[in-house]
């Protein structure tokens, strides 16, 4: 009998280079089951006309781009224990329906974890991610870190690169996938006038979502990791964190209808778990503004609450900080 499963910490060495998740084409059926699932009101991925007036292409929801990217990196992760953190992701090109999206995983750092009694040994996996469409052009470019099992306790020091700060986009860079645009007819779609965005604000939704669906969505982007799937073997099953960042930007999209698209993120922390039947509630605060192309690029930070019931505790689950572009 052989066992398959992806790979262990000791296999995951600085620079290996993992590319043979399966491309995965963006239609209108993908599209519209990701909805389903994490919703979100942006008007770019739900009016096709007004997406071809304003980019010139119809185009998908950046929650899609990013959960497929994410989800095709998990050849690296499927035995993996937790996912930490993201840095710096980036889109370069925001992806069409028709467009087909592939991704190339390289490790970029691994520390080992330190041995606690009756915890199996692991290790700490960062990768860096890197997504083009069928012409090779770049739409996505992140880094992540996991949480690894190892086969045996893990010895030596850290390798590579396994402190990963915050990063800081300038705002040309976060700009660039949208240059060209025509947002004054983005705005023009909208009857009242733009409200304005206004540091230092804080917006709390009155209502939360449930989280419904997460080994579908887990399916449907090419997430392997087991622990999304099964609960045999961790004693629990837990949800996909991109479920709960396309939630949190599903309530982006509800606190500023105007947005245009999420362009970046600076960083994006999971706090902690969040369980299938959870509600979450997101608080967002507007930290930074800077001009946009033909509108302002707001510096987000999104901090998540989960819930298991009307009358359960409040736990603290993500801390995200996002760029979106709103006109």
């Amino acid at each position: 009998m052989t066992a398959v499963g992806g790979p262990f910490y000791e296999d995951l060495t600085v620079g290996r280079r993992f590319a043979d998740a399966p491309a995965v084409t963006f239609t209108d059926g993908l599209a519209a089951a990701h909805t389903a699932i994490v919703g979100g009101r942006f008007a770019l991925s739900r009016d096709r006309e007004l997406a071809v007036r304003v980019a010139g292409r119809p185009l998908a929801a950046p929650a899609l781009a990013w959960d497929v990217a994410i989800g095709q990196s998990t050849v690296v992760t499927e035995r993996g224990i937790a996912n930490l953190f993201y840095r710096g992701l980036l889109f370069h090109r925001l992806p069409a329906i028709g467009d087909t999206l592939e991704t190339v995983t390289v490790i970029t750092g691994r520390r080992p974890s330190t041995p606690r009694p009756g915890r199996g040994p692991r290790g700490l996996v960062t990768m860096r991610i890197t997504t083009v469409d069928q012409e090779g052009r770049t739409v996505l470019d992140f880094h992540r870190c996991a949480l690894i099992p190892a086969r045996q306790p893990a010895n030596g020091a850290a390798e590579g690169e396994t402190e990963l700060a915050d990063v800081e986009l300038a705002p040309g860079m976060i700009a660039r996938a949208a240059d060209g645009w025509n947002l004054a007819a983005f705005g023009a779609s909208f009857a009242e006038e733009a409200a304005v965005v206004q540091p230092g604000a804080t917006y709390e939704l009155a209502g939360g979502d449930v989280v419904t669906s997460a080994p579908e969505l887990a399916r449907l982007t090419l997430n392997l990791a087991a622990i999304h799937h099964d609960a045999t073997g961790s004693g629990a099953r837990l949800v996909y964190g991109g479920h709960t960042i396309g939630l949190a930007a599903a309530h982006v999209s509800r606190i500023f209808p105007r947005t245009v698209a999420i362009l970046a993120w600076r960083s994006a922390d999971h706090l902690g778990p969040v369980s299938e039947g959870d509600t979450l509630h997101s608080a967002v605060t507007v930290e930074a503004t800077a001009p946009g192309p033909g509108g302002t690029l707001a510096h987000l930070r999104s901090r998540v609450t989960a819930t298991a019931g009307r009358d359960q505790p409040r736990r603290d689950v993500l801390d995200w900080r996002l760029t979106a572009l709103i006109a």
